[in-house]
């Protein structure tokens, strides 16, 4: 029996913006079961109804948390399904210092006990700056595990953390099971989004990355693609189950 994979609808949100329901419904007929929305509060009347009626969950999602209003955040996940909201980005300034980190982990930990109110759970998101930048020898990405609460969980872009210079397969062996939620997405390891392929496609170490990771959800994502997004997801997906069947 294969595993779930879920997909980030920001990979195809060119086709959302023209057509959400019947993006949802293409996704589906990929195969996919799962999602991971984006920009779902503005549009949570939406995908209501159209997640439902494409046959598809949301068991995460992504919204900037530190600095918003957070009970329209947490009432829109509640009303989608979505357990887990993850925050995608905190700005690179925050990740200088071990102070600058250790206040991030601090945030996230206190909107981490508002979201629990909901039932939610929080999450972090990495690009590749949170890997370049290092503390006393240590990535700023793994200083923020270290300050991080049980309560807020970590969703490891694979992609960036090679980018950034760490292997990413010895990265989650590390993490352990903080990490509960992996972007996967293929490429050159380059910083031009355009560039990244199909998953399975590229230059990512896969197999080593899921095997070093199974309790974590799979999400595929392309931050960009030069070819047909629907293709490269089909390739992705079909890559995807056979390596973890």
């Amino acid at each position: 029996m294969t595993s779930p994979i879920s997909v980030q609808l920001y990979t195809v949100r060119d086709a959302i913006a023209a057509d959400l329901p019947g993006t949802l419904r293409r996704l589906a007929d990929i195969g996919f079961t799962q999602v991971e929305p984006w920009g779902f509060v503005e549009r949570v009347d939406e995908y209501a109804e159209a997640l439902p009626a494409a046959g598809l969950t949301a068991p995460s999602a992504h919204a900037k948390l530190v600095g918003q209003d957070l009970e329209p955040i947490f009432a829109a996940a509640v009303r989608l399904g979505v357990g887990t909201v993850i925050d995608p980005h905190i700005d690179e300034t925050r990740w200088i210092t071990r102070e600058d980190v250790e206040s991030v982990a601090a945030d996230l930990g206190r909107i981490a006990e508002q979201a629990a109110e909901h039932g939610l759970t929080v999450g972090y998101h990495n690009h590749a700056f949170e890997l370049e930048n290092t503390i006393d020898g240590t990535p700023a990405l793994e200083v923020l595990a270290a300050a991080l609460p049980p309560t807020v969980v970590l969703e490891i872009d694979t992609y960036w953390v090679e980018v950034g210079g760490v292997g990413a397969a010895e990265l989650l062996v590390r993490l352990g099971d903080q990490v509960q939620f992996l972007h996967v997405k293929d490429g050159p390891l380059t910083k031009d989004d355009s560039e990244q392929v199909a998953v399975g496609r590229g230059s990512m170490p896969v197999r080593d990355i899921l095997r070093a990771a199974p309790q974590a959800l799979a999400v595929v994502e392309l931050d960009d693609h030069a070819g047909d997004v629907f293709t490269a997801l089909t390739d992705s997906f079909e890559y995807l189950q056979g390596v973890r069947a």
